[in-house]
């Protein structure tokens, strides 16, 4: 319980995609969490449920695929959460679709980079991600300018991807990013956006300019947190609980 006992914020995690991008938002999650200063004691934090889905990758146009994250998703529907976040960037291509299936708020990455990307004041960025992110824009805005990638460039980070997710040669896979994120910088990138968690993982102490899409999510839900805080401790809200407990 939220200390002054006001109900407890419970997210729904879908996860999985991969595991280890799943194990690092978690980490990063608690440790913000603690930032905040509104953690006082074990119960301050949030009831987190992750459902981490051994789910087909979204790497190319696999729509098939998407039941398993449908299937998920409705998992943690049935807890009851107040939101839930997916820690996958591919699969929001099809929010819109994933969002009639459950009646519970899913939280919208590309809204979310998006307001990012004008807080830092950037113009000229490049997408390093899978095909199907890559191929359909999630990350293209009218008002932002991005730098293409070619075919094979593309077909290496999806290799990339592949490989680091099931532990294959991380090291070279993550070579192989970095190399790509320096090309993209070179012609004019301001700042790279990590448009897969996997890659949030690999480049996350790249050198250069970029935003990664894991801390994006983790500063939503911090949001939504501090909200949910500020909203349990309006004497408004603790009178009118107290009333309702006497009833």
């Amino acid at each position: 319980m939220i200390s002054g006992g006001n109900s407890t914020l419970r997210i729904g995690v879908l996860g999985g995609i991969g595991p280890e991008s799943t194990a690092v938002f978690y980490s990063k999650l608690i440790e913000k969490l603690q930032a905040t200063g509104l953690i006082k004691s074990n119960t301050d934090f949030p009831q987190i449920i992750i459902n981490s889905v051994p789910a087909p990758e979204l790497i190319s146009n696999n729509h098939r695929a998407i039941k398993h994250y449908e299937r998920g998703l409705k998992e943690l529907d049935s807890f009851g959460v107040d939101f839930i976040v997916m820690v996958c960037n591919t699969v929001h291509l099809f929010l819109p679709r994933l969002q009639r299936g459950v009646k519970t708020r899913i939280l919208d990455l590309r809204e979310a980079v998006y307001n990012e990307l004008k807080k830092r004041k950037v113009s000229r960025i490049a997408v390093l991600a899978t095909e199907n992110t890559i191929t359909q824009r999630l990350y293209e805005f009218n008002d932002l300018m991005t730098i293409r990638l070619e075919t094979a460039d593309i077909k290496a980070l999806n290799n990339a991807i592949i490989n680091f997710n099931i532990g294959n040669e991380k090291s070279k896979q993550r070579l192989t990013c970095e190399r790509l994120a320096e090309r993209c910088y070179d012609e004019g990138a301001q700042l790279i956006v990590l448009g897969c968690t996997e890659l949030a993982v690999m480049l996350e102490k790249c050198r250069l300019p970029s935003l990664n899409t894991i801390d994006v999510l983790v500063h939503a839900i911090i949001i939504e947190y501090r909200n949910r805080m500020n909203h349990c401790m309006n004497p408004q809200y603790l009178n009118s609980n107290r009333t309702e407990a006497r009833v």
